[in-house]
């Protein structure tokens, strides 16, 4: 009986130890494992509007768009069972900043998702329509 309450008490200690509160590219807190590379940034010589709208088609065509926040220029999905937040600002001249932020449904980080998610939106940006 004692093994299993020190056991448990373990369990209890790495849980709280491990797990925190992570703050989103748009704003909000989110449960989730701190400490880990989640975000990946690109910059684009465009507008932040066709931006934003190129990062909407790639988020409806992956998953499902959740949010959509157009004063700040923000928004949330989920691809394959993770949550997906996106932020376009805009920098000096023409350009744009995109970050994409990928965590999955327990909290931990998906970076390739991430990587994956910012190279379809360059590449909707290229595509002539």
């Amino acid at each position: 009986m004692k093994m299993k309450l020190m056991i448990l008490t373990m369990v209890c200690c790495a849980t709280v130890i491990f797990t925190g509160c992570i703050n989103t590219v748009d704003g909000r807190v989110r449960a989730g494992v701190p400490m880990k590379k989640d975000t990946i940034l690109g910059n684009y010589p465009r507008t932040v509007p066709q931006v934003f709208e190129a990062a909407k088609v790639v988020l409806a065509r992956m998953g499902t768009l959740n949010a959509e926040n157009t004063i700040n220029k923000s928004l949330s999905a989920s691809v394959d069972l993770h949550g997906v937040f996106v932020k376009v600002t805009a920098e000096e001249g023409n350009t744009s900043t995109v970050a994409v932020q990928v965590r999955n449904r327990y909290g931990g980080a998906n970076i390739d998702m991430a990587a994956q998610i910012e190279k379809e939106i360059a590449l909707e940006l290229i595509t002539p329509r």
